[in-house]
Formats: structure tokens, C-alpha cells, sequence
């Protein structure tokens, strides 16, 4: 499987204990949901590494996990700073209509009056909404709210059409 095919789902951030666990900061909502993806696929240093989960949970507001090949903290700590990712094809089918945002990447993002806006970089939750971050001649800060802004989603054209004005 190519690198295209993964998806990105958090990042080992510390250690915890000393048996080989990781504190992770999960990308999933709820952050738990992270655990629900087994193998993980690890990149770190430039390079790819696959790790089964052996034990995981949530630890207050964290996510800890004790992997496989992880026996010790030093063994633990040669992972730290790895980005978490997952093959495309191992996230839930969805149901029709629905998509993930990895999705949206890309996609040419217009208004209402045909004015081309840029690209859609990422997304943001903010708590409130969501937000495309969309780069262009500038980079734009639009709100993801159905039929407010975000007026049609074209998948065949990778075009986004909203309801926002130039000056924003």
C-alpha cells in the first residue's frame, strides 16, 4: 500500500510508567476511538514502522497505550514524536453522503459569484463548527455550515461552492 493510502490519527507525545507505555495525542473524536485501530502504522525518523496495540486506554483526558514491541520506557522513548497513522481502508465505511475530511483536501473552494477562493488545505475544529483553512492569493478562515456558507460539495469536480463574500 502506498504512503497516500494512510491517514493520520495522532501522535506518541510522552511516556508513561515505566513497562513501555506512550501517552498519545489522539486526532479521534472521542479521543479513545484511537485504540479502535489496531495495527497502527508509525512514521518517525523518515520511515514507516507497523506496531500492533497491546493494551490501551484512556487515562483521565489521555489516551496511554502499551504497544507490542514496546517492553521497556527506553524502548517506549525511541518512539517519541512518531505521527500515528492508519491504512484508509481500516476507518468505517460510511454511509452515503458522508465523507471524512481528509476528503475535502484540495478541492477548489468558490463563492456564489464565481469567485475562485483557492484550495481547501485543511480543516479546524473550533468547538462552534468546523472551518475550512483554504489557501489562495491569501488564506481564508471559512465557516463549515450547511446551507449558511457551504452551499454545494461536487465530489466528481473536487469543487466546493459557498456563500461567502470576497472581503472575508
Amino acid at each position: 500500500m502506498s504512503q497516500s493510502t494512510r491517514v493520520t490519527l495522532g501522535k506518541i507525545i510522552g511516556l508513561y510508567g515505566l513497562h513501555g507505555w506512550v501517552k498519545v495525542y489522539s486526532y479521534t473524536d472521542p479521543i479513545a476511538n484511537i485504540l479502535n485501530y489496531s495495527p497502527w502504522q508509525l512514521y518517525h525518523h523518515g520511515q514507516w514502522q507497523t506496531v500492533t496495540i497491546a493494551e490501551g486506554k484512556l487515562n483521565g483526558k489521555r489516551v496511554i497505550a502499551h504497544l507490542e514491541s514496546g517492553q521497556d520506557r527506553d524502548q517506549a522513548a525511541q518512539l517519541l514524536g512518531a505521527e500515528i497513522a492508519v491504512y484508509r481502508e481500516q476507518l468505517p465505511p460510511l454511509a452515503p453522503g458522508e465523507y471524512y475530511w481528509l476528503d475535502l483536501i484540495g478541492f477548489t473552494v468558490i463563492n456564489t459569484k464565481g469567485i475562485i477562493f483557492g484550495k481547501v488545505h485543511h480543516l479546524l475544529e473550533t468547538g462552534a463548527n468546523d472551518v475550512f483553512v483554504v489557501t489562495g492569493e491569501r488564506e481564508r478562515l471559512i465557516p463549515f455550515l450547511w446551507e449558511q456558507v457551504v452551499i454545494t460539495i461536487d465530489f466528481p469536480s473536487q469543487l466546493i461552492t459557498v456563500d461567502w463574500e470576497e472581503d472575508f
